[in-house]
């Protein structure tokens, strides 16, 4: 069969011939009809996420849509290695597999999947979002980011307050408070400080970096005594690490969580996956995608980022 094929660490992913896979009893197999181009697809194929295996030659793509060999048109999630999910077909545990709903088209559910598990998660396990709060997304001009915002809403957020560098991008996510990031640590500090005082209660940060240094001091200078805020971590866009004063822990009632594989129970993690796809028409979970041909992976892969999530459609 044909697949998009990692060699080695680092390596573009070549279009080629894999070998094709065989159910079990535990695994099954699926025809993938769309998987989109991750975040996490690209740092496990280069073996920088903390999830890789070190292992090659391997088929990248850790979830897609296809056909189950029973007929079921199904959300898949972590197939089982060597297989991944940009090839004519993969091999998927059982348990791993989600029926969609009828209204949901295969490419919209292939795009919304992973960055939307991703908020659903850190709101719901990590965070406890409760009716009424006011949740701040950091970085939510990315694809995760945006469906945060409506994510947040849905999950009945009472006000959501919104990052990001790029204004315009930044204008268009729907929150009702933006604040520009930029270079200014001070400044930056400054208008995060006037934010939480106005009331924060969650924060969900893609971003981590210079911003979350700052903000995370602002809102421990705040003077909220004994208000928690509870901080959920879920990427690293802007770095990965961060300087942090100890005394912000000390002197503040901020709770740092973090979200993702490994925090959260993977059974966990499908569940929020499911429920996802199925308020994805309801809510408008929507982003812009673009379908490319999977034969097409090796230029699709180092293309400039246009903003639009790419799905592979093999």
């Amino acid at each position: 069969m044909k697949a998009a094929i990692v060699r080695s660490a680092g390596a573009t992913p070549v279009y080629g011939d894999f070998t094709e896979p065989q159910p079990t009893a535990s695994l099954a197999r699926v025809t993938v009809t769309a998987a989109a181009l991750s975040r996490i697809t690209r740092a496990r194929a280069s073996g920088r996420h903390y999830s890789s295996s070190g292992a090659f030659p391997f088929v990248p793509g850790v979830d897609g849509v296809g056909l189950a060999d029973d007929g079921r048109r199904v959300y898949f999630v972590m197939p089982d290695a060597p297989h991944g999910a940009l090839a004519e077909q993969t091999l998927v545990p059982v348990e791993h597999c989600i029926d969609l709903p009828d209204d949901l088209d295969d490419v919209t559910a292939a795009a919304i999947a992973n960055p939307g598990m991703s908020s659903w998660v850190a709101l719901t396990e990590r965070a406890k979002l409760k009716p009424g709060e006011t949740v701040l997304i950091n970085g939510a001009t990315g694809a995760s980011g945006r469906l945060a915002v409506r994510i947040a809403r849905h999950l009945g957020a009472g006000k959501v307050i919104a990052t990001g560098r790029n204004a315009a991008a930044l204008a268009e996510v729907g929150a009702d408070v933006m604040i520009v990031l930029d270079d200014d640590a001070e400044m930056l500090e400054k208008r995060f400080s006037e934010t939480v005082a106005e009331g924060v209660d969650v924060v969900v940060d893609y971003l981590w970096g210079m911003s979350a240094e700052r903000l995370l001091i602002a809102a421990a200078k705040s003077g909220r005594d004994a208000v928690p805020l509870r901080y959920v971590e879920v990427g690293s866009v802007s770095g990965e690490t961060i300087s942090l004063p100890s005394a912000v822990l000390r002197a503040s009632a901020i709770e740092l969580i973090g979200s993702g594989i490994g925090s959260v129970p993977f059974e966990r993690l499908i569940v929020a996956a499911g429920d996802v796809l199925r308020v994805a028409v309801p809510a408008g979970l929507t982003l812009t995608a673009r379908s490319v041909p999977l034969s097409d992976v090796e230029q699709a892969w180092i293309a400039p980022d246009d903003g639009q999530r790419i799905v592979f459609t093999p």
